[in-house]
């Protein structure tokens, strides 16, 4: 096949690996390296080991299955080397050959348990505070006993704004947004959904929510592919109307966001015309308040924040290119005391950090993050992804919390900063 362009490059990371110059960037950048010596590099088990992975042969090593898929090491590589991605997909052939554990299959599912525990949310979510449950989760399924699990809501964010889900766009499309909640904010934190309502109301705009399923990332992360890719089919089918309609669609998860932007395409390879559509049409809801909704939120007059926080940027939302929107427009804050993290990562990575064999490391790679949080003595810690928010909060005991939060606040909208 010919590379005519660096969008063919970039959509087959394998094809990237000749790139790789051993120039060991990717390595000293990397936090998974920094933390535990059993992790060969990103240099080792990305482009030097792809070189040796026959498409039709099994892969004899399984070291890149410590891969957190953070994706720093693409960022960082001058070359343009596609590492996370193929690294990704390494992972994927591992799960191909020797199958997936009925760990992964459930954390890989959070819409399904989602659903499954929302009848009996508040039992479910005792039960998971008891250290005998917690051993039995840990001694059987290898979930780690203690990394923190999120909460399931009674409710879900869908079934609070029923006259808000449609199936297609009304014919009167000016000031529409599509919100993409995703699984976390459906089963697990409907109140940012809420928050996200107000803010984007108060700014002029009419929300609407199409149907939609789990991006599919945690699936894609445990190597799931074939039901990452169904999950992406999904989407792309039920929100291409809203595409083709050139209705915006915002999310407020950077992960979920990163997912229909980007990785549907590089990692999972789902071509086409639509899906590049679709990566086209999703803004994280910070990109887009700071684009396409720039005049109306310069008309907004802030109220005074008199906090001390600590933002982290989120590895993901580090993957879009796109800056860090919300520390911009939290810069406009009147009183508000802004910290930036030092650290890459703060190490959870989604699923990563709550397996029994990962939790250390991920702890460890984080450990800078919460050391700063507490030295500071922050109010919050203030970050997009909700994985990194359950993490930080609970090695911390610092509430941490979505940036949407702080600028309801001082937009009038809220009182108080809603954790």
């Amino acid at each position: 096949m010919k590379l005519t362009t660096l969008n063919d490059i970039w959509m087959k990371p394998g094809l990237t690996a000749d790139q790789c110059i051993k120039c060991n960037i990717c390595n000293t950048a990397c936090p998974v390296l920094a933390v535990t010596d059993d992790f060969l590099g990103p240099k080792a088990v990305g482009p030097q080991f792809e070189r040796f992975r026959h498409p039709r042969l099994p892969i004899p090593e399984d070291s890149v299955s410590l891969c957190s898929g953070c994706g720093t090491c693409s960022r960082v590589c001058p070359h343009g080397v596609s590492v996370a991605e193929m690294n990704s997909q390494a992972k994927a052939r591992l799960v191909d050959q020797n199958g997936a554990p009925l760990r992964d299959q459930l954390l890989s599912r959070p819409e399904l348990l989602g659903k499954l525990n929302r009848r009996w949310a508040g039992a479910a979510n005792q039960a998971l505070k008891i250290p005998l449950v917690r051993q039995i989760l840990e001694s059987t399924l290898g979930i780690s006993k203690q990394a923190p699990l999120p909460g399931f809501s009674r409710d879900t964010f869908r079934d609070r704004h029923p006259e808000r889900c449609i199936s297609e766009p009304p014919e009167t499309e000016a000031g529409l947004v599509a919100y993409y909640h995703g699984c976390s904010v459906n089963h697990y934190e409907p109140d940012l959904g809420d928050l996200t309502l107000e803010i984007l109301g108060a700014l002029g705009y009419e929300v609407v929510l199409p149907p939609q399923k789990c991006c599919g990332l945690p699936l894609q992360s445990n190597g799931l592919f074939e039901a990452a890719r169904s999950h992406a089919g999904s989407n792309l089918e039920t929100l291409q109307p809203f595409v083709d309609a050139g209705i915006p669609i915002v999310g407020t998860s950077t992960s979920c966001t990163l997912e229909l932007k980007h990785e549907y395409q590089a990692v999972l390879g789902l071509r086409g015309v639509a899906y590049q559509a679709l990566g086209e049409a999703v803004a994280d809801l910070f990109e887009f308040l700071l684009g396409p909704a720039s005049n109306r939120l310069l008309a907004v007059e802030f109220e005074e924040l008199p906090l001390r926080v600590l933002y982290h940027a989120p590895c993901q939302l580090k993957s879009h290119w796109i800056g860090t929107p919300a520390f911009e427009i939290m810069k406009r804050m009147p009183a508000l005391e802004i910290l930036l993290s030092r650290s890459e990562c703060c190490g959870v990575a989604g699923t990563y950090g709550v397996k029994k064999e990962k939790y250390g490391i991920a702890r460890d790679v984080g450990q800078k993050l919460f050391e700063q949080a507490q030295e500071h003595a922050v109010d919050f810690v203030v970050t997009d992804s909700e994985t990194c928010r359950w993490w930080i909060r609970h090695h911390t005991q610092i509430p941490s919390v979505h940036p949407a939060a702080l600028l309801a606040v001082s937009m009038g909208l809220r009182s108080q900063v809603l954790e």
